[in-house]
C-alpha cells in the first residue's frame, strides 16, 4: 500500500516537458569567411531554447563546435568552425533529455528554408 501511495505522490511531482522546437533555417545566420574557410553561427532570441546546449556540426568537413544558448535563447555569434558555402551543417538544440536537429546546406547570411541536406 505504501508503494502505491508513494508512486501516486511521485507521479504528481513529475512535470511534463514541453518539446523544444527544431532549429528554424530561416532564423539561422552563417557568416562564412571568404579567405579562412570558417564560418560563425547566430540564432535570434527564442525563449523555448533558453540555456540549451547547441551543437553545430559540419557533416562535409567532419568538424563542429558546441556552445550554449543564452538566457534569452539567442546563440552566437559562435567561435569560428570549418565551413564553406553549400556544406551540410547540422544544428542541434538539446535541453535535458530532449534533442532536436535540422540539417541544411549553408549559404552566406540568412538561410534558405528549403535547402535541406541530402
Amino acid at each position: 500500500m505504501r508503494a502505491v501511495i508513494l508512486a501516486i505522490v511521485l507521479a504528481g511531482c513529475i512535470t511534463p516537458s514541453i518539446p523544444i522546437p527544431p532549429p528554424d533555417p530561416e532564423k539561422m545566420t552563417f557568416d562564412i569567411g571568404t579567405t579562412d574557410g570558417t564560418a560563425v553561427f547566430s540564432y535570434p532570441p527564442d525563449d523555448r531554447i533558453k540555456d540549451a546546449v547547441v551543437f553545430i556540426y559540419n557533416r562535409d568537413q567532419g568538424e563542429g563546435i558546441i556552445t550554449t544558448a543564452g538566457n534569452d535563447g539567442s546563440v552566437g555569434p559562435t567561435t569560428p568552425f570549418p565551413a564553406a558555402v553549400h556544406d551540410q551543417v547540422v544544428v542541434t538544440f538539446q535541453q535535458d533529455d530532449q534533442s532536436i536537429s535540422t540539417c541544411i546546406r549553408i549559404k552566406q547570411g540568412s538561410q534558405d528554408p528549403n535547402a535541406y541536406c541530402d
